[in-house]
C-alpha cells in the first residue's frame, strides 16, 4: 500500500480518527506521518506520551455536542479543598474522597470510555470457566433478590433451581 499523502513511499501507518461520530482512516509513510504530526518520537524531549493531556481532553465534554453542561465550578471535595475544574486540568485527584464528591461528573464519562463504570476485568478463555461461572452466580443471585423484592415468586423459584444447579457444577 502507497502513502495516501506523498504517493511516493509504503503506508507503514494506519491513523483512524473519530471526530463528532464520523469515523476516518488513511494510511501515511512514517515520513508524512510525522510532518502531520500523527506519530510522535517517545525518546525526543516533548513528544512523550501524556495521559493527563489524554485525561483531561476527555473529561472537558463540556464542549462536544449533545452533552448538557453541569456548574462545575462549584464542585469541591469536601475533604481537600480540590475543585473539578482544577482536577480537569492536573488529571489527578487530591485524595480518595474525590471520587465520590465528584461522582456525578465521573459516571457518564466512565460510561462514555468504557461502557460502565464498574471494573470487571478480563477472563482467560481457556482457564476462565470457574470465574465465569462464580460471576454468573452472583448475577443470579441479584436477578433473585430483585425477583423477590418484586413479589415475582415463581420466576425467583426457577431462579433458585438455577443457582442450585449451578452450585453443584462449581463444588467439583
Amino acid at each position: 500500500m502507497i502513502c495516501e499523502r506523498c504517493h511516493e513511499r509504503p503506508a507503514t501507518v494506519h491513523v483512524t480518527k473519530i471526530v463528532n461520530g464520523e469515523k476516518t482512516g488513511y494510511h501515511l509513510c512514517e515520513h508524512c506521518a510525522k510532518e502531520q504530526g500523527e506519530i510522535l518520537n517517545p525518546f525526543v524531549a516533548g513528544n512523550a506520551f501524556d495521559f493527563n493531556k489524554l485525561l483531561t481532553g476527555l473529561l472537558n465534554m463540556e464542549s462536544s455536542s449533545g452533552y448538557a453542561p453541569v456548574q462545575t465550578s462549584s464542585l469541591r471535595c469536601a475533604n481537600c479543598g480540590m475543585t473539578y475544574n482544577q482536577f480537569t486540568k492536573m488529571g489527578r485527584f487530591g485524595c480518595p474522597d474525590c471520587y465520590d464528591n465528584f461522582s456525578s461528573r465521573l459516571e457518564p464519562l466512565l460510561r462514555r470510555i468504557q461502557n460502565g463504570n464498574e471494573h470487571t476485568g478480563k477472563i482467560p478463555q481457556k482457564s476462565g470457566q470457574r470465574v465465569q461461572q462464580l460471576r454468573k452466580l452472583d448475577q443470579m443471585r441479584r436477578e433473585l433478590q430483585q425477583a423477590v423484592a418484586d413479589e415475582q415468586f415463581e420466576h425467583a423459584a426457577q431462579l433458585r433451581d438455577q443457582i442450585r444447579a449451578l452450585e453443584k457444577g462449581t463444588e467439583d
